[in-house]
């Protein structure tokens, strides 16, 4: 008998819903299926992969709200949030359902008249995802969209904890007219199915969200078969406030990175660094308006913070706020939690901690939570010494309204993305990933098609 997933709400620790698990046959069948649909899906014009994939988008329109609530449900977020990230994930859809059919390649100039040379692009094959539970949407949707557009086929493994969503997804997908070989799902525990994936020869490329650690693991398992990789790994994201900032739009800004989806997202602020002669007026600021945030079920419309995804997590934020408070932190708002862990939902007040140092393990580690350790700095030259001091370079934010200190930290923050005056720099259009041990490739924009294709070269003679 298969083993079975059960799917909790965070919120309640309720069961909604028991998936399959996979077995190793099940999951090599899928593989071997998404193989044998790639000839004719790679042959299939460009004009037909792109009205597929807008008819595709369509469908999860229509189903916004279905969708949204199986994601609140399975990932705690409030509502409205969900209903933003289902719109988020068409965005890559539409976006690369226009990008497929632009896949042009060149005509070089030849070093000789009796030659010519011809660049072409193809798909690369099948490719495998593997996608966290934060945004189970969109982190499907931005691997799907652009495979699927460059002529891959593509195969899935949701996180344990948020796997409904992407099921609908790929349920929608089908009903769209997209072969059930060209795009499937399975479930499973990710050691055993990230195992399966690396070592299958069939599989041309991973693409993977997840963390530092099990991001290195798949890129070494794939290794024996050199498989293209596409990681979006840890991130430690720093915030700059300047001494010329505008305080409320900082405020305003640094909440919304921070305490979207309960401060679980890669791309969060996680360190704030704030100007010594503003940092007291800011972080009173910052913690007044922390104050107003409601914490609560993510079906309850006044919700603004939802709980944290398992005991694991609130453990390392409980953890990491103890750390803080025995080397000097002080609590400006927050520390407060509701929890059971019999029942099995954890949820953590968003909480400010002034007077952080860099000794503290949140300052140094991914916290992954509603928590936020300012700190201040005397010159840009600290500061930018303080933001880059980690392995992590996902995500950057400054506010500045003076063009030169706006100029200089950008070009001294080691970030793949930066958002200036901006916390909320995520766009289909442009390319999201990061440097360092923060990941390998882009996604979104023209770079997110580049990892789905091969170049071809040739060169024709004898004219």
């Amino acid at each position: 008998m298969s083993e079975m997933i059960e799917v909790k709400n965070p919120a309640t620790g309720e069961l909604i819903q028991k998936v399959k698990a996979h077995t190793e046959e099940e999951i090599t069948r899928a593989i071997r299926k998404g193989h044998e649909s790639f000839s004719a899906w790679s042959k299939t014009n460009a004009h037909e992969r792109s009205r597929l994939l807008r008819v595709w988008s369509d469908r999860i329109q229509k189903n916004k709200e279905n969708i949204a609530r199986i994601m609140t449900l399975e990932s705690g977020k409030p509502l409205t949030e969900s209903l933003a990230e289902v719109d988020y994930a068409v965005s890559y859809i539409d976006w690369y359902a226009e990008e497929a059919k632009r896949l042009y390649g060149r005509t070089i100039p030849a070093h000789t008249g009796s030659k010519r040379i011809i660049v072409t692009r193809q798909p690369v094959g099948l490719v495998a995802a593997i996608t966290p539970w934060n945004f189970p949407a969109a982190m499907m949707t931005r691997k799907a969209a652009p495979a699927l557009a460059a002529g891959c086929t593509f195969i899935v493994k949701p996180a344990e904890e948020t796997p409904l969503t992407t099921m609908e997804l790929v349920k929608l997908a089908h009903e769209a007219g997209i072969p059930e070989g060209v795009i499937q799902y399975v479930n499973g525990l990710g050691p055993f199915v990230g195992k399966l994936f690396t070592d299958s020869p069939l599989i041309q490329k991973i693409s993977f969200t997840g963390s530092t650690e099990v991001g290195k693991l798949l890129m070494k398992n794939s290794a024996a078969t050199v498989k293209r990789i596409s990681m979006e790994l840890g991130g430690h994201a720093p915030v700059i406030v300047a001494e010329d900032a505008d305080l409320d739009l900082a405020v305003r800004q640094t909440i919304l990175s921070k305490f979207r989806n309960a401060g679980q997202t890669c791309i969060c602020a996680n360190r704030l660094l704030v100007h010594e002669s503003i940092a007291e007026a800011f972080s009173q600021k910052l913690a007044d308006s922390v104050r107003k945030l409601k914490v609560g079920n993510g079906l309850n419309p006044e919700t603004d913070v939802g709980p944290v995804i398992n005991k694991k997590s609130f453990d390392k934020i409980m953890e990491q706020i103890e750390d803080a408070l025995q080397k000097g932190a002080r609590v400006l708002c927050g520390n407060t939690y509701q929890a059971d862990r019999e029942k099995g939902y954890f949820f953590v007040a968003p909480t400010i901690l002034g007077q952080a140092g860099l000794d503290m393990k949140i300052m140094q580690e991914e916290t992954f939570g509603p928590v936020l350790p300012i700190l201040s700095f005397k010159s840009l030259e600290e500061a930018v010494e303080i933001a880059n001091s980690t392995p992590y370079g996902l995500a950057a934010y400054f506010f500045t309204n003076d063009y030169r200190t706006g100029i200089y930290l950008n070009e001294h923050l080691d970030f793949g993305i930066i958002g200036w005056n901006d916390g909320a720099p995520s766009a289909a259009h442009a390319p999201f990933g990061g440097m360092k041990e923060s990941g390998i490739g882009r996604e979104g924009g023209l770079e997110g098609m580049e990892p789905y294709l091969e170049t071809k070269y040739l060169s024709i003679g004898n004219l």
